[in-house]
């Protein structure tokens, strides 16, 4: 039946879906460079249709980076709810870097300025805060150097953007190398450097 509501939401929500798959898998190739003509053309939808569902890329890159945080956040959580903060906190290095070595929005979720208002924003703020308890924790039972800062597990999540220049077959274990030398630098009794 052509006026069919029931078919117009279907077919609506597909290629929302669409929208959304195209723009979560360049986002993890490419970062926030990618441009609303390259997520319309991945998603095989014509640029009115993108830009009806989302009218500013902002409004995209807010829908992939709330799955990214919340991807985020169950690390953080699990984390955190473990016993020995240090465990704790190691495991949460390791997924994130192996999470970010599989897609960049990962990162920019945590990091991008764009964002830098709203609930987005909020939820960042509020996974740092807790990251920061965390290490908090692991500081007081001496396994996590005195001078950590939250913001040099941001940095190291940076550099680990550099890992989606390692060929597929050898990402993951490239991702576990760097968190195991980012832990081993952020342990107890390492040297503090100024700066």
């Amino acid at each position: 039946m052509p006026g069919d509501p029931t078919r117009l939401r279907a077919d609506a929500q597909e290629n929302r879906d669409r929208i959304l798959a195209a723009a979560r898998t360049l986002l993890a190739e490419r970062g926030t460079d990618v441009g609303m003509r390259d997520i319309a053309r991945r998603a095989h939808v014509g640029p009115a249709t993108l830009y009806r569902r989302f009218p500013t890329k902002q409004a995209v890159l807010d829908e992939v980076f709330g799955e990214e945080l919340r991807a985020c956040r169950e690390i953080v959580v699990e984390g955190c709810a473990d016993p020995d903060p240090w465990h704790g906190f190691t495991s949460v290095v390791e997924r994130l870097t192996a999470r970010n070595a599989r897609t960049r929005a990962s990162v920019d979720a945590l990091t991008a300025a764009s964002a830098a208002d709203g609930t987005l924003a909020e939820h960042r703020r509020e996974l740092l805060r807790m990251v920061s308890r965390l290490a908090d924790r692991a500081r007081r039972a001496g396994r996590l150097r005195p001078d950590f800062r939250v913001d040099d597990l941001v940095l190291v999540l940076l550099a680990g953007r550099g890992l989606a220049a390692v060929g597929p077959q050898d990402r993951d274990a490239a991702a576990r190398r760097f968190a195991r030398l980012a832990i081993d630098a952020f342990r107890a009794g390492r040297r503090a450097e100024s700066g």
